[in-house]
């Protein structure tokens, strides 16, 4: 049960956001929104406000936005998507990406703000090491302080890991400092097939930061960047081939959603965060019937200085849309087979 609700919340939120960045750009360009709705299937409740229907239906998997003239068969009347200008027109189609990079910052940065973080000190202490590596079986222990390397002083972590590396699978002495006592250690690093590289076995000390309200909110922009660049990354490798295309479905998706849940709302809401810049990348594609293409095509537009036919613009969307229904068949079937 667990397990369907957060699926319900995660894809629930994420939509939602994105079509009310579209929604609201929407309105701010004078574009008529004959509805906006919040789920699918049957009404709950509907109201109309001015133009627009509002709705919220049984199905609380996102929502929807009917923006007058975004058909190629609609007329283009005043109020219409396709009669605007088109800098307006790619302000709207932009806006629900735009939206899906806004939300992370949000909650990355209530999550820092709540939670604060647990970092990495940056001193040569041992704040563990791991059974079976080389380190413990030299007989270092966590508080020793490592003074050199090979030989070589060390004053940070970052130093000391950088000498320790250059040996590679060679065997490195430390020399470390316990109850104001210094002695070597011999230590032969053995290669980890889990890291891909080798290892003695050691880890750093860890301290609890809480962060200001300003402090996370600069965070949160910071992470939400880090984790885009880590995603654009691993496209680029999946599109040259450098990584296998590990698709996860929808299946897979609610199955993570419901092991975050059941470790509370701070996993819940970073998963969230994480699925929204991927789906904020996702629809920056220029694929046709996503976000990305539609704006490719406003571009083709500007340049030819006349859109694309009504025979044209269906096609295309059409292909859009079994190219995405295709892709969805495609990890669902991933999930079942996982």
């Amino acid at each position: 049960m667990i397990t369907i609700l957060a699926a319900l919340f995660v894809f629930g939120v994420l939509v939602t956001v994105h079509e009310f960045g579209h929604f609201i750009t929407a309105k701010m360009t004078g574009m008529r929104v004959d509805e906006f709705a919040i789920g699918f299937g049957p009404n709950i409740i509907q109201k109309k406000y001015g133009e627009t229907l509002y709705s919220l239906r049984i199905i609380p998997l996102g929502g929807y936005n009917k923006i007058a003239g975004m058909e190629p068969d609609e007329p283009a009347d005043e109020g219409a998507f396709k009669s605007k200008p088109i800098p307006s027109r790619m302000l709207v189609i932009l806006a629900g990406v735009l939206m899906n990079f806004i939300l992370p910052i949000i909650l990355f940065t209530g999550i820092f703000a709540v939670n604060g973080l647990d970092l990495s000190v940056d001193k040569p202490v041992l704040g563990g090491v791991m059974p079976g590596k080389a380190a413990v079986e030299a007989g270092l222990q966590p508080g020793d302080r490592i003074i050199a390397v090979g030989g070589k002083q060390v004053a940070t972590w970052n130093d000391m890991v950088l000498e320790i590396n250059s040996y590679g699978e060679k065997e490195v002495v430390l020399s470390a400092e316990r109850n104001g006592v210094t002695r070597d250690y011999t230590l032969k690093p053995e290669y980890d097939k889990d890291y891909g590289k080798p290892l003695v076995g050691i880890s750093p000390q860890i301290e609890h930061k809480n962060f200001s309200i300003f402090e996370s909110l600069k965070m949160g922009f910071k992470y939400t960047e880090y984790i885009t660049l880590m995603m654009l990354d691993g496209l680029y490798k999946i599109v040259t081939g450098a990584a296998p295309a590990d698709v996860t479905g929808p299946i897979g998706i609610a199955k993570i959603a419901g092991e975050a849940a059941e470790n509370g709302w701070m996993p819940l809401l970073n998963l969230t965060a994480l699925l929204s810049i991927n789906l904020g990348i996702i629809n920056l594609l220029p694929l046709p019937a996503l976000d990305g293409g539609h704006f490719v095509l406003l571009i083709l537009e500007a340049l030819r200085g006349k859109p694309l036919g009504e025979k044209a613009a269906t096609m295309i969307q059409s292909i859009g849309v079994g190219l995405i229904l295709t892709l969805t068949v495609w990890a669902v079937f991933s999930d079942i087979s996982r």
